[in-house]
């Protein structure tokens, strides 16, 4: 049987070392602040040109999970999001720490991971030509109303001021339109300045404004960084697994909802984290909770944005379109390799495809024993480092990371800068998180919204693009459920309160 050869394949001594190989180094790079998936697999993915294209991809796909993962330690211990995808899990992943679950947190994050790297993976496997066409389904009006969707966060992210928080969402949206514009290429708040002409960086202003403040408040204050209370080996597996199994439908849904997004060219894990983390709010009885330190709310964004890996891989290999920015660079690699991909791909090498599967699953369970031995050491080390050595080698490691994403020492400036300005608003009520989702989502809007209003202009027909179709119709109830029902459900609450006072 051709896919009992292509499992025999993928667990040869061989490529097992190659997907221990790129979860550990995926996770490693993933960890540190702006070294994200996609440079991961750009910086490793020469050393497979001599390889054949199933261990290659098995390689490739392996660093990809890892580093997915490994964007969670810096969130959770440093406040600092690893990569974009780790941006919810700061919401709740932080404040476990500063009360003491720091080992826990990571515990979790590394059980969800694998929980929706495995769902994500099996969707690849099942369902990959059926599921690449809801890709196609997708155009500018459905990312648009995606990306407003996503934008709705902004209520659980502010954290019990809503216009504070609108504030920061509205002040992330300017962000989002410094430079050349993304369709009509009008130049915009540039203020003359060449610098600027290529806009803010997401990841240079996700460094700034997440981990410049906590580097000032470090400097700021004379306690130690994480409160411990008890002594911790920083693995506390029995805990995350009873927790994970009381949350195992939050996770599974999660997991689906990250593999879906995964799908969509170019949506990638961020959003997906930030779609799983509203909606387990949502759903919860207790949504105040979420941003306080809540195990539901990591648990949602880590397996959604690990899901996106397998999710990511559908439309890459059956459509040739990428479904996350790491995929593009996968893709690349398997061009230069001579792998044709496309909807042919699963019937002219399924051979190829079956393995690297197999191999992928292999690599998303080596994770747990790999991500757990890592985050020991990790949360140990951030525990117990002194503020004197933590401080500057953080600070190094932001600069250099600002650096290395496009070269450009105004990219180090505008992140400061950014840092500066997100710890004086932070003094005043106003949190990172929102202004980050702006910037993120503002461009999606923005581009989706021009090309769906050009195409509305050249058929009329603007109300039929806009609410017509029945993608756009699906969002559109997702969006006033996202809005209304948290407000519903309080009433509801406040209601049954009083009959129960009553009686």
């Amino acid at each position: 049987m051709p896919i009992f050869d292509s499992l025999l394949a993928a667990f040869t001594p061989f490529n097992l070392m190659l997907a221990v190989v790129g979860v550990v180094a995926g996770t490693i790079i993933g960890s540190l602040p702006g070294l994200t998936a996609t440079m991961a697999i750009a910086v490793l993915v020469p050393i497979t040109f001599s390889m054949e294209p199933a261990s290659a991809l098995i390689m490739m796909g392996a660093i990809y999970t890892g580093a997915i993962y490994g964007g969670a330690y810096a969130a959770i211990l440093l406040n600092t999001p690893g990569t974009p995808s780790a941006i919810a899990t700061t919401l709740d992943g932080y404040p476990m720490a500063k009360r003491g679950d720091g080992d826990l947190a990571i515990t979790l994050a590394c059980v969800a991971s694998v929980v929706g790297g495995l769902v994500g993976a099996a969707f690849l496997f099942a369902l990959a030509p059926p599921l690449a066409d809801i890709a196609l389904a997708f155009g500018p009006v459905e990312y648009f109303w995606l990306a407003i969707f996503g934008l709705t966060l902004i209520a659980a992210l502010s954290e019990g001021n809503m216009v504070k928080g609108l504030i920061g969402g509205c002040l992330g949206l300017l962000l989002a339109c410094v430079g050349v514009a993304e369709v009509s290429a009008d130049i915009r708040l540039t203020f003359g300045s060449e610098t600027m002409l290529g806009g803010i960086e997401v990841i240079s202003a996700l460094i700034g404004l997440y981990c410049i403040p906590v580097l000032i408040d470090l400097v700021a204050t004379p306690d130690k960084h994480l409160h411990v209370e008890t002594k911790s080996g920083g693995i506390r597996f029995g805990d995350a697994m009873a927790i994970s199994w009381k949350g195992k439908w939050n996770l599974l849904r999660s997991s689906v909802l990250g593999t879906v997004v995964g799908i969509l060219p170019g949506a990638g894990g961020s959003i997906a984290g930030l779609v799983a983390y509203s909606e387990a709010r949502r759903s919860s009885k207790t949504p105040e909770k979420f941003g306080t330190g809540e195990p539901r709310g990591l648990q949602a964004t880590e397996s959604a944005n690990n899901a996106t890996v397998g999710g990511g891989f559908i439309p890459t290999l059956v459509l040739g379109i990428p479904g996350t920015p790491p995929d593009a660079v996968i893709l690349g690699a398997l061009l230069v390799q001579g792998v044709k991909v496309g909807p042919n791909l699963f019937q002219a090498e399924s051979s190829i495809v079956y393995t690297f599967i197999f191999g992928l699953f292999l690599a998303t369970i080596l994770m747990l024993p790999i991500g757990l031995l890592i985050g020991k050491y990790a949360y140990r080390t951030i525990v117990e480092i002194p503020k004197a050595m933590l401080v500057p080698t953080v600070a190094f490691m932001t600069l250099i990371g600002t650096f290395a994403i496009r070269n450009n020492t105004a990219d180090v400036i505008i992140m400061i800068s950014l840092g500066v300005m997100g710890w004086v608003l932070n003094r005043f009520g106003f949190r990172a998180s929102p202004i980050v989702l702006g910037l993120i989502l503002g461009r999606i809007a923005e581009q989706g919204f021009v090309q769906g209003w050009t195409i509305a202009s050249a058929t009329g027909n603007y109300v039929g693009m806009f609410f017509g179709r029945p993608i756009t119709i699906a969002i559109l109830c997702a969006i006033v459920l996202a809005l209304f029902g948290p407000v519903w459900t309080r009433r509801m609450k406040i209601k049954r309160e009083a009959m129960a006072n009553d009686e």
